[in-house]
């Protein structure tokens, strides 16, 4: 028998042993389709976007000397509070630095006269906020370059939301904010303001959108990550159901219901009118009452020898009923 013949014989082979299995797994098993009863009932939607953020200041205030010199004595810590025109600190020239290190060489009475003769110079706050750098401590040399004490005057939360979602978030919306640092803490906050400009990083245009706390707690820093809960929409008392029990064809949004004339029949289409979703629930404007009576479609696997059905299934409910 020649190699021809028998790659022939054996693809042949092949495919009669591939259908007579086909059909042996077609007979043992079959897709059915089954409805589930669910009762119409009153509930509320909340419909929020999530965003992820950093904690930065709104304005950020760095404070550098006219002059390079020396710091003398700081006044302030880190965190602090203090207000516009306060003293932070009070700074020497480099001159006056000089002369009363030459005068300190000549003894105490000698660099008292100095000092009151040339007065150091006080570093004033820029704005009304917090300190939140300290950069120089009291003897430190410094150049007009480096700043000294870095301000802010309020914290807040700088969230990336999506393009997608910009169109729902509005200026003074509430909104909730939790740091990871803190997830067990809330803080409650709103909208302050929404860019202008995107941001394109990965193909992904998002937007940041400053989130003011409506009181910044003390353990609340510049860096931190935070996650932003909007709050978009909130109904209560409404009808609602399951979002998969809705189907959409043609531009009409359907359930499906038990035959009225017999519940044992094939279910039929009914129209309804919506209105708020979550994804996973939606409202009813029109077309349900509390306490009607619609049908989930569902699918199982059932075994068309024995009868029995796929264990991990959800129809094994008593409630569910054949399609057929």
């Amino acid at each position: 028998m020649t190699n021809i013949k028998k790659i022939g014989i054996t693809l042949v082979v092949t495919l009669i042993l591939g259908f007579a299995g086909f059909k042996l797994l077609g007979n043992k098993s079959e897709t059915a389709v089954t409805y589930v009863e669910h009762v119409v009932k009153k509930g509320s939607i909340k419909v929020q976007i999530l965003s992820t953020g950093v904690i930065q200041p709104e304005n950020k205030v760095e404070i550098k000397p006219p002059i390079p010199g020396r710091i003398e004595k700081v006044l302030i810590v880190e965190g602090a509070k203090v207000r516009k025109g306060q003293i932070l600190a009070w700074m020497s020239s480099t001159e006056r630095a000089a002369m009363l290190d030459a005068a300190s060489s000549k003894g105490a009475q000698e660099l008292k006269d100095w000092e009151e003769m040339y007065r150091a110079t006080p570093i004033l706050a820029a704005i009304n906020g917090t300190i939140i750098q300290k950069n120089v401590e009291s003897g430190q040399t410094f150049t007009t370059t480096e700043a000294i004490l870095v301000m802010s005057d309020r914290l807040t939360v700088k969230a990336q939301v999506d393009e997608t979602d910009i169109a729902q978030i509005k200026l003074k919306q509430k909104a909730k904010i939790t740091l990871d640092a803190y997830p067990e803490e809330t803080i409650e906050a709103q909208v302050d303001q929404i860019a202008f400009d995107a941001k394109t990083v990965n193909n992904v245009t998002t937007y940041i959108v400053d989130v003011l706390p409506d009181v910044a707690p003390a353990y609340m820093r510049s860096g931190m990550t935070a996650n932003v809960t909007f709050n978009v929409q909130n109904k209560s008392e409404i009808i609602v159901i399951p979002t998969e029990a809705i189907k959409n064809t043609e531009g009409r949004s359907l359930v499906m219901t038990p035959d009225p004339k017999d519940p044992k029949n094939k279910p039929i289409e009914h129209e309804v009118q919506l209105g708020l979703t979550d994804g996973k629930k939606t409202e009813i404007i029109n077309g349900l009452n509390e306490g009607d009576i619609i049908l989930v479609q569902q699918f199982k696997i059932s075994d068309k020898k024995s009868g029995s059905s796929n264990p991990f299934s959800p129809m094994g409910s008593p409630k569910s009923r054949s399609g057929k």
